[in-house]
């Protein structure tokens, strides 16, 4: 007898992208997620193709992954897709240090962070 599977978190008309760790701080990541809620998905791979932010490029390829995903799993019309949800988190954080003056120490922090990214397709009646 084996487990039962989990039921889908989403709905038949969406699908889900998940990068885990991405090196940057999620304060600046949230400005590039914030960029591209809502839009459709060819003006937001636009927004982030000429984004001055570095971090825009891998959350491009997030983007892309997130429209192959409701192509090829879910069978979507990428014409039809938006940005549904674009949600960032905190991940893991490198602990250095840093030498300073008389012997002493301080600590640097670099952290990681993470980004879901949800289209949906919309209905013909819009």
């Amino acid at each position: 007898m084996s487990k039962q599977a989990k039921a889908r978190r989403l709905a038949p008309t969406e699908a889900m992208s998940k990068v885990r760790t991405l090196r940057t701080s999620a304060r600046k990541l949230n400005l590039v997620a914030q960029s591209i809620r809502g839009l459709k998905v060819q003006r937001a791979l636009n927004e982030l193709e000429f984004s001055p932010k570095r971090i825009a490029l891998d959350v491009r390829k997030a983007l892309y992954s997130a429209i192959s995903n409701a192509e090829n799993n879910h069978s979507l019309d990428i014409d039809n897709l938006i940005v549904a949800e674009a949600f960032v988190g905190k991940n893991l954080v490198m602990k250095r240090f840093s030498a300073r003056a008389r012997g002493r120490s301080s600590r640097i922090e670099k952290p990681f962070s993470e980004i879901t990214i949800v289209v949906r397709e919309l209905g013909e009646a819009v």
